[in-house]
């Protein structure tokens, strides 16, 4: 339902700046997650943080995300999606302020924490604005667009953001945020008309809401530290909470997630497609920064620069992909990508200490190419299922598949590593186990790479 001033202006007009906004804000967002993992150190030698506080800055963002969005997503839809954005943006931007005076590990821990709030807010919302502007027929164009701001800023955050952190301090990272989320904040304000909402009058599900926070955030927390035997309990822990999420839900006449939804052929293959090839792709970051930096020797910058190789592809080729995906729906374009990728991940696994690097990058470009040509079709194809009651809840939960899957990731990757290596450092004499873990990571990444391709011919087998 559109209301308000909207009437008074250029659809046109609404359309390009709804873009504008989505895709600044998709940006800034990667721009931090990837620029904060190279400043990390110098957090540590600058706050005196232990290894495990450090560790729960980046955490505590990744956490927030995962647990709210698909709450906000629902919240959006009954309150107004461009209202829950504007919150998103404008919490996002305090919280990058403020994290700029911490003076303790903790302190950032928190604004992190509240960063991540309003960053599920935005992603809970960004899609679902777009989809309810944009006429049908282009909405594979814009989603395209939508995917190439993210990889963007996946791409340009570990080199500008290394850059910033290393002349001007870890702060200058959350400080650039502030006039960018004061940018947005003015045009929603001056020239963003009119509200988007689907859901008006129906009651938001709290019982629910506290119910799916809790036992996601547990459920991500023991995935996350599943070598240790509270991780498992917390992982058991979280499972049971979520069965019985579910259980309430069959029965909320206003549930927080319409599971309905997922009766859709389209709908629940296209959600288990995303998440299998984000299990196969996330992780992949960080064993090929372990690999290049000590068994290899290079700097940071050209870990960088090689690592940044998949992003580039990605971002190059969504916006072709998405209109290719308007104009003929019924292309295989997400199959291939997802067996292309499989393929990139099989030639990772046989790398081995001296390899070439060409090697790595032709692999990274296989498996950019691959998420490139399978992202935007599956994301359209998902959100296309929905009726446009729940496009926010729709948005909200293919962010959650994508949170999920990199903590599925991460949390696999660690207990390989741990099982081969045990929790000593990353020495020369522990170097041949490392190579070991790495081989059988890729080999099970590119399994679980193939079972997206299968899930998504089998939905288009329908």
């Amino acid at each position: 339902m559109v209301t308000g001033a909207v009437k008074t202006a250029s659809a046109v007009s609404v359309q390009k700046l709804s873009l504008i906004l989505v895709a600044v804000s998709s940006f800034l967002i990667p721009f931090m997650g990837s620029s904060l993992s190279l400043a990390l150190p110098l957090i540590q030698n600058d706050l005196s943080v232990n290894i495990l506080v450090l560790g729960w800055i980046p955490t505590a963002f990744v956490l927030a995300n995962a647990a709210l969005v698909l709450p906000f997503g629902r919240l959006a839809d009954i309150r107004g999606r461009k209202k829950v954005f504007t919150y998103g943006v404008t919490i996002y931007t305090l919280a990058s302020l403020l994290a700029v005076f911490s003076s303790t590990g903790l302190m950032l821990i928190f604004f992190s924490f509240l960063q991540g709030v309003g960053c599920s807010m935005i992603f809970a919302t960004g899609v679902a604005l777009l989809i309810s502007i944009f006429p049908q027929k282009r909405r594979g164009e814009v989603l395209g667009i939508y995917l190439t701001a993210v990889y963007v800023g996946l791409f340009l955050g570990p080199l500008l953001g290394g850059f910033l952190a290393q002349h001007l301090g870890w702060e200058s990272i959350f400080l650039a945020n502030v006039p960018i989320g004061l940018f947005l904040l003015a045009l929603i304000l001056a020239k963003f008309p009119g509200e988007w909402k689907s859901a008006d009058g129906e009651k938001f599900d709290i019982l629910g809401t506290v119910i799916y926070i809790f036992s996601l955030s547990v459920l991500m927390y023991g995935i996350s530290t599943l070598s240790d035997f509270s991780g498992k309990i917390m992982l058991i822990m979280g499972l049971l909470g979520v069965l019985l999420f579910f259980m309430i839900e069959i029965r909320c006449p206003s549930p927080v997630i319409p599971l309905d939804i997922f009766k859709n052929r389209t709908t629940s293959f296209s959600g288990v497609a995303l998440f299998l090839v984000t299990v196969s792709t996330s992780a992949m970051w960080t064993l090929l920064s372990l690999y290049l930096q000590d068994l290899r020797g290079l700097d940071t910058l050209t870990t960088a620069l090689i690592l940044a190789v998949q992003p580039l592809a990605v971002a190059l080729l969504s916006p072709l992909v998405g209109r290719m995906a308007d104009r003929d729906d019924k292309q295989r374009l997400n199959i291939v990508g997802a067996v292309i990728c499989t393929f990139g991940l099989l030639l990772l696994a046989f790398l081995g200490e001296r390899s070439s690097l060409v090697l790595v990058i032709v692999g990274l470009l296989m498996v950019g190419v691959g998420v490139g040509l399978f992202s935007a079709p599956t994301n359209r194809n998902f959100l296309e299922s929905l009726s446009s009651r729940f496009y926010g809840v729709g948005s909200a939960t293919l962010s959650t598949m994508v949170y999920v899957g990199q903590t599925v990731s991460l949390g696999v990757l660690l207990s390989i590593l741990t099982g081969y290596m045990g929790t000593v450092q990353l020495l020369p004499n522990t170097y041949p186990l490392f190579m070991e873990g790495l081989h059988v990571s890729f080999l099970i990444f590119a399994v679980s790479s193939a079972m997206g391709a299968v899930v998504t011919l089998m939905m288009r087998g329908k």
